[in-house]
């Protein structure tokens, strides 16, 4: 049976959220001088290792960053309200992404974003990415009232695209949230492997570049 519909994951799989954030934690540095009283490269990679790749709030990262450092004269809070407001003009896609959305989109393919966090956070890291338009339907953890690895959320997308289970895919990069929750319900899942040196998951396909997605999809 052909692919009718591909549903994306997005930190990970679509926005490249390493980079992105690199980017704004190097912006913020600069932008806060209560910050340096330790060097930008120092600060940054403890960011990134608090961060523990999303998985940490920034309410705890910048709470053990201000005790760690003894940085003084600014509250997390301020920070975090900045996180929320700022990191979106810094997010960055994988490359070939809007090459290989306009592509499914143009072949008749449904496309769903189906990610875990908060709504408005997340929406506005997604549009950022200037790829909105190229969805049918959006679903976000907060907003849905249901999270991955809930099967729930994977069916409430399948019945917004209107489509069944063995005509879809999912894309992810979350051996657990991605891969295993979305084969549970019947979807054939893609793993976008973001670290060649990683154990493979057992999923249908392994991907390294979203570009080779289309291929897949369209065959």
């Amino acid at each position: 049976m052909s692919i009718q519909a591909v549903l994306f994951d997005l930190d990970g799989t679509l926005l490249d959220r390493d980079t992105s954030l690199a980017l704004f934690v190097r912006d913020q540095y600069d932008r806060y001088s209560q910050f340096q009283v330790v060097e930008k490269d120092i600060f940054v990679q403890r960011f990134i290792e608090l961060d523990n790749h999303g998985y940490v709030w920034k309410d705890k990262v910048y709470q053990q960053l201000i005790d760690e450092f003894s940085i003084r004269g600014v509250e997390w809070t301020d920070l975090l309200s900045d996180y929320l407001n700022c990191f979106q003009k810094h997010c960055i896609g994988f490359p070939n992404l809007v090459n290989m959305l306009t592509q499914l989109k143009s072949n008749g393919v449904r496309i769903a974003l189906v990610s875990n966090g908060y709504g408005q956070f997340q929406s506005d890291n997604f549009k950022a990415l200037g790829i909105s338009h190229l969805f049918d339907e959006v679903l976000i953890s907060e907003w849905e009232g249901l999270r991955k690895p809930d099967p729930a959320i994977f069916i409430r997308a399948l019945s917004k695209l209107g489509v069944e289970a063995e005509e879809a895919i999912f894309v992810g990069d979350h051996p657990e949230n991605d891969i295993r929750a979305s084969r549970a319900v019947g979807i054939k899942a893609v793993w976008k492997r973001n670290n060649p040196k990683s154990p493979d998951v057992d999923a249908d396909v392994i991907i390294d570049d979203l570009g080779e997605l289309t291929q897949y999809v369209l065959s």
